[in-house]
This record gives C-alpha cells, sequence and structure tokens, in this order.
C-alpha cells in the first residue's frame, strides 16, 4: 500500500511509547485512588489553642451539603474542558484553512495494518488525555499538602469538642498538641484535619485555565473575537468563585483557597507549555535553509564570471582566425 508523504508507518515504536504512557498514567490514578479511598497515608496531627477564634466557626455540614458538591464538582470539571477540546478539534478539521494547516503539522500514523491515527484522533488523544494526567496529578498534589500539614479547619474546635476542664485548656493561651483531647466524631474530625491547600480551588482553577490555553491557543477564526474572551473569562470566573465558596462556608481558610489556586495555575502552565507545547502540532512546518554566508567561504569557490569585455575579445579573435584561413 502507497504510503502518502505526510503518513509515517510505524510497528514498536509507537505502541511501545503508548504502552509506557499508560502504565504512567495507571500509576497516577493509582495513587490518587489510594489519597482519596483508603487510609495508607495518616494525616498528620497538628496542634492548637484551645481558644483559637480562627477554628471556631460553626460546622457547615458534610461536603453533599455544599453548594458546590464534590459530585457536581468532578463532572464539571471532567466535562467541560473534554467537550471544549472534542468539539473545538472536531470544527478546526472540517474548516479548509485550519485542517490543511493541521494535516502540515501532524503525521498520519500507520501501526501496523490495523491502526489508523489521523491528525484529528491524535490531536484529540493527546490533549484529553494530558487534561486527565493533571487532573490526577492535581489531586495527589493536593492531597499530599493536606496529609504532610494537617492544617486545621476554620470549623475544627467545632467538630473537635475539646474538653475544656483538662489541664491542657485550662491556661487560655497553652498551646494543645495531645490529639486524643478532642471528643467528637473521629471520621469528622480527620476530614476537618486536611484543609491546605483547597482541593476545590486547585482541581477548579486547573480544569479553567488548561481550557482558557486550549481555547485562546487555537481556536483561531475571525469571528471568536468576543465569544473566545467571553468563553475564557466565564471559566475562569466559575473557577474563582468555586474558592470563595469555600472560604463563605468556612471550610477553607483564605490561605487555603490562595494555595490551591497557585496550585492548579503551576500545574496547567507546566503542562500547556511544556508538554503540549501550546496546543500546537508536533511536527512543525519545514524551515527555509539559510543563505550561507559567503565570508566564509574560499575565494576559489565562487564560480567564474565572464565579462563583456572578454567575450567581446574572444569573439574578435574569432572572427580573425576565420579571415586568415
Amino acid at each position: 500500500m502507497a504510503v502518502g508523504n505526510n503518513t509515517q508507518r510505524s510497528y514498536s515504536i509507537i505502541p511501545c511509547f503508548i504502552f509506557v504512557e499508560l502504565v504512567i498514567m495507571a500509576g497516577t490514578v493509582l495513587l490518587a485512588y489510594y489519597f482519596e479511598c483508603t487510609d495508607t497515608f495518616q494525616v498528620h496531627i497538628q496542634g492548637f489553642f484551645c481558644q483559637d477564634g480562627d477554628l471556631m466557626k460553626p460546622y457547615p455540614g458534610t461536603e453533599e451539603e455544599s453548594f458546590v458538591t464534590p459530585l457536581v464538582l468532578y463532572c464539571v470539571l471532567a466535562a467541560t474542558p473534554a467537550a471544549i477540546i472534542f468539539i473545538g478539534e472536531i470544527s478546526m478539521y472540517f474548516i479548509k484553512s485550519t485542517r490543511e494547516s493541521l494535516i502540515a503539522q501532524e503525521k498520519t500514523i500507520l501501526t501496523g495494518e490495523c491502526c489508523y491515527l489521523n491528525p484529528l484522533l491524535r490531536r484529540i488523544i493527546r490533549f484529553i488525555g494530558v487534561f486527565a494526567f493533571g487532573l490526577f496529578a492535581t489531586d495527589i498534589f493536593v492531597n499530599a499538602g493536606q496529609v504532610v500539614t494537617g492544617h486545621l479547619t476554620p470549623y475544627f474546635l467545632t467538630v473537635c469538642k475539646p474538653n475544656y476542664t483538662s489541664t491542657d485548656c485550662q491556661a487560655h493561651h497553652q498551646f494543645v498538641s495531645n490529639g486524643n483531647i478532642c471528643t467528637g466524631d473521629l471520621e469528622v474530625i480527620e476530614k476537618a484535619r486536611r484543609s491546605f491547600p483547597s482541593k476545590h480551588a486547585a482541581l477548579s482553577i486547573y480544569s479553567a485555565l488548561y481550557a482558557t490555553m486550549y481555547i485562546t491557543s487555537t481556536i483561531k477564526t475571525k469571528s471568536s473575537r468576543l465569544a473566545k474572551p467571553v468563553l475564557c473569562l466565564g471559566t475562569l470566573c466559575t473557577a474563582f468563585l468555586t474558592g470563595l465558596n469555600r472560604v463563605s462556608e468556612y471550610r477553607n481558610h483564605c490561605s487555603d483557597v490562595i494555595a490551591g489556586f497557585i496550585l492548579g495555575t503551576a500545574v496547567a502552565l507546566f503542562l500547556g507549555m511544556c508538554v503540549v507545547h501550546n496546543f500546537k502540532g508536533t511536527q512543525g512546518s519545514p524551515s527555509k535553509p539559510k543563505p550561507e554566508d559567503p565570508r566564509g567561504v574560499p575565494l576559489m569557490a565562487f564560480p567564474r564570471i565572464e565579462s563583456p569585455l572578454e567575450t567581446l575579445s574572444a569573439q574578435n579573435h574569432s572572427a580573425s582566425m576565420t579571415e586568415v584561413t
């Protein structure tokens, strides 16, 4: 079968890369699962002051009672950027000008005789795959920070219910490092020790910023001059309001939300700029060869150009030789 100039056949290298990427992705998902659903990593027990006003906010209830529940958060975070990338890539592929540029940047991969990876499919898998990896990586960083620091939520003393009559709490400014002083529900107390950084803030800003970078880097049509800013600012504003909601419900401190914003922004910028290279193709347009500097070329290498006087002299010489004969 004839293969075009922009088609590349591979039998072993591409499956090897895919296998390595799948192993990395599976390891990331597995580590996130252990952080979220198991007690493998124990939370650090941080001390507190029994009369600390910053930790005496009213208990806002479980996460399912929040205005932004975890189910709604995760569904929106996963579906919105994936839908934007899927719709954007298909729309650009059916536009003639952008399709020609896309095909020029991407190579069609033939992995054996069964798998045909055209540029559209490769870009969709690449951008959504990197987004999913970053989402799980951000979740891992957030859980690691919460486990290591054990930072207390604003409602910690409300659910901890420390024994104020004990010797540890009798002094007004005495620091309590004994975790057994709490008399409340142990499961709620453990969740109240996971505040820094804010998971909702980190995941929401990561998803919004990744989608924003994709929109600004790929959609180049003239009719999108107003639609692009509205869509980008809308996603960023939603992420910002999600962080503010955590503060207003006394579920996180302002510092927790700011740290979450910084963490999610850093992950999104790293993946967008260093991994997918601002959502450009892997194969750039061929660059024109630069002209060689004549100053470094030897004089004998230049071609000899015959002057008009030499041409006229040669003609006169041939004419005189003809008359002699």
